[in-house]
C-alpha cells in the first residue's frame, strides 16, 4: 500500500448543520463540488538585519476554504441554515459551528477514520444564481485548536465524531 495515491474522495470535510446544537449533525459538504480546498493562509515574514542574517517568523495559519458552487436543494440540512444566515443576515454567533475533516483513508467504518473537529463561521458570499439553479455560495472561515478524535459514519450520510482522550 506504500506510495498509493489517494484520492480526492477520501478527504471528507463536514458542516455541523445543528450550528450550536446540542447534538452535531455531520453533512458532507461537496455533491455540487469539483474541488474544495483549505487555503491556509500562512501569516510569514522574512526579516533582514544589518549583518546579512535572515530570520524567518511563522506567526500561524487563517485557514479558510470557497464552495462555490452550492446549489440550494428543498430539505437540505445545508440549504435551510444558510438560507436563514442570507434572510436574517446573521453575524458572529449566527454564523459559528464546527468542521470536520476525516480521513477515510485512516482507519474503518467500524472502529472510526481518523479526524479533526474544528471552530468555523459558515459565511454566505451571495445568492442567487444562473439558470442552472437557486446559489448561495459560502466560505468556510477556520478558527481555534483542532481536536483530534475518531469518526463513525451511519448509514444517513452522517456520523458521530468521538474526540481521543
Amino acid at each position: 500500500m506504500a506510495n498509493t495515491k489517494i484520492e480526492r474522495k477520501y478527504m471528507a470535510h463536514y458542516l455541523d448543520t445543528s450550528f450550536g446544537g446540542d447534538t452535531a449533525s455531520w453533512y458532507r459538504i461537496g455533491e455540487d463540488l469539483e474541488e474544495y480546498n483549505v487555503e491556509m493562509n500562512p501569516d510569514t515574514e522574512v526579516k533582514k538585519n544589518i549583518l546579512g542574517n535572515s530570520t524567518f517568523i511563522h506567526n500561524g495559519y487563517e485557514p479558510s476554504a470557497d464552495s462555490d458552487p452550492f446549489y440550494a436543494r428543498v430539505g437540505d440540512a445545508l440549504f435551510e441554515q444558510l438560507q436563514t444566515i442570507v434572510d436574517t443576515q446573521a453575524t458572529y454567533d449566527g454564523l459559528e459551528t464546527k468542521s470536520l475533516e476525516v480521513h477515510l483513508w485512516d482507519g474503518d467504518a467500524t472502529a472510526g477514520y481518523k479526524a479533526f473537529q474544528q471552530t468555523c463561521y459558515v459565511v454566505p458570499q451571495s445568492y442567487g444564481g444562473d439558470t442552472s439553479g437557486y446559489q448561495i455560495p459560502y466560505s468556510v472561515n477556520y478558527v481555534g485548536e483542532k481536536t483530534e478524535g475518531t469518526f463513525v459514519p451511519d448509514s444517513a450520510g452522517g456520523g458521530t465524531f468521538t474526540a481521543a482522550s
